[in-house]
């Protein structure tokens, strides 16, 4: 007979593995069924965590060769360990797997080892590793199987000369010259990671800015910033061909003229795709929408009873934060509660360095929508905690409505303004005010007091500029 649960999550990303456990904190018997060999998906295993591993390794590579000596502390040549590198970011991501499999077991979540197909309403088929199949009955399946890759036409990622996301995190030497294929978040958080440790970095992006989501002045600043660093960017440029020269790539570049370019590797970002291959969605009837994702009420429901979805498969920014609230939101009203989740609450983050960090409306949406507002910001050169860490790129940038000073948007480009953020995220959520943020005594000196000022520089009374 097939094991019963009251909900079966397939998929065990961040919203797979926290809306299981959530759903077993409430009280329901509770399966994840993974395809992969560890729990966490994309993020943990090859996506935000090992990225963050390697931001954070190659900055303190770069910080040793370039930036102590003005606080005086004087090293001998800096040298690179590869190797190491990469063994301190499988150890991160292994000791952070092994925890959420250590959560599963505390909150009594059953891990199903296997491939997950939904053969009807209520039924999961699952194939192990070794091909050995059996079925799991739910009440409520959740569907939560994340993204992928998006691929180009006619150029095969082998993940070691041209490489997606996932190859680019394992290289095991440093090219000499990487061309990234796209200007979003995964390609100049991985581009600075390679140029940092002595790659020659190119950036070929399709349109005229890179972070197009963001607000366009936050876009503007990191190009500047990072071009100074020294990553290349061209902008408004499409890859027309790629020619594999044995030894070399020759990629055809077009944009304002006909380019080629040279490449040792290349990195191929141009976004992510929902994943649903295997899901057997066709066969239910499940609806997809005209982007490939799985279409749901504001429930998660989809149009079959008892199947729901969250995540990157359905609408919506495609953010590990995101896909946690979903699945806490669905774990709690299948339970007969209320929640909800605000979707012009949700920050977004790029780790670069300096990081850049949005929440809300930008500037583009609020002019397109004819919304009135006022702008307050302040530079971090002015902030005196950002002086003293000698860390005074960016500025913050508060956007208040108008007529009720109500907060709709706020963009930092910045130190830590990943953590900075929270706060305006907050300030969304609570629906705070401008004046509301300004009124708030912040400790002093801290970063933090940039967004304050901002907040003050919505009504023309920053104090520090």
């Amino acid at each position: 007979m097939a094991d019963h649960y009251d909900v079966a999550i397939v998929g065990a990303g961040p919203g797979g593995y926290v809306a299981a456990i959530r759903a077993a904190q409430l009280g329901f018997r509770t399966a994840c069924i993974e395809s992969r060999g560890s729990l966490g998906g994309t993020c943990l295993n090859i996506g935000c965590i090992p990225s963050k591993a390697l931001l954070q390794s190659s900055e303190k590579f770069a910080e040793a060769g370039q930036a102590l000596a003005e606080h005086g502390v004087k090293l001998g040549e800096v040298g690179l360990d590869l190797a190491a590198m990469m063994e301190r970011k499988d150890n991160v991501v292994t000791t952070l797997t092994r925890g959420v499999e250590f959560l599963f077991r505390k909150n009594k979540v059953d891990w199903i080892k296997g491939k997950g197909r939904i053969a009807a309403p209520g039924r999961i088929a699952v194939t192990g590793h070794e091909g050995a199949a059996h079925e799991v009955e739910a009440t409520s399946i959740i569907i939560a199987t994340g993204s992928q890759s998006t691929r180009l036409p006619g150029i095969e990622i082998d993940e070691k000369r041209i490489v997606s996301s996932t190859g680019a995190l394992a290289l095991d030497r440093v090219p000499r010259r990487l061309t990234v294929i796209g200007g979003g978040y995964i390609g100049l958080e991985l581009g600075s990671v390679w140029q940092r440790l002595g790659a020659k970095v190119t950036v070929v992006e399709a349109l005229d800015r890179i972070i197009p989501n963001m607000d366009r002045e936050l876009g503007t600043a990191l190009h500047r910033v990072l071009a100074r660093t020294g990553l290349d960017f061209r902008l408004a440029t499409k890859l027309a061909g790629l020619r594999d020269l044995h030894d070399v790539f020759e990629l055809e570049l077009e944009g304002a003229d006909q380019q080629t370019l040279a490449a040792d590797v290349v990195l191929v970002a141009v976004g992510r795709r929902p994943y649903t291959d295997g899901l057997g969605l066709e066969a239910l009837g499940v609806v997809l929408d005209e982007h490939g994702r799985v279409a749901v009420d504001d429930g998660f429901a989809t149009n079959i009873p008892g199947i729901y979805a969250i995540g990157d498969v359905i609408r919506g920014p495609m953010l590990a934060h995101k896909a946690e609230e979903e699945g806490i939101a669905l774990a709690e009203q299948l339970a007969g509660q209320k929640p909800h989740v605000d979707y012009d609450a949700i920050p977004g983050v790029v780790y670069t360095w300096p990081e850049v960090a949005s929440v809300g409306s930008t500037e583009e949406e609020l002019n397109a929508a004819a919304i009135p507002y006022r702008i307050g910001k302040f530079p971090f050169s002015a902030n005196p905690r950002a002086r003293s860490n000698g860390y005074t790129e960016g500025f913050v940038k508060v956007l208040a409505e108008r007529e009720t000073d109500r907060v709709l948007g706020v963009h930092i480009i910045g130190p830590d303004a990943g953590t900075l953020i929270a706060e305006a995220t907050l300030a969304k959520e609570f629906g705070a005010s401008a004046e509301d943020i300004a009124r708030t005594c912040h400790a002093h000196p801290t970063l933090s007091e940039a967004l304050k000022e901002a907040a003050l520089a919505v009504d023309g009374r920053a104090i520090h500029i």
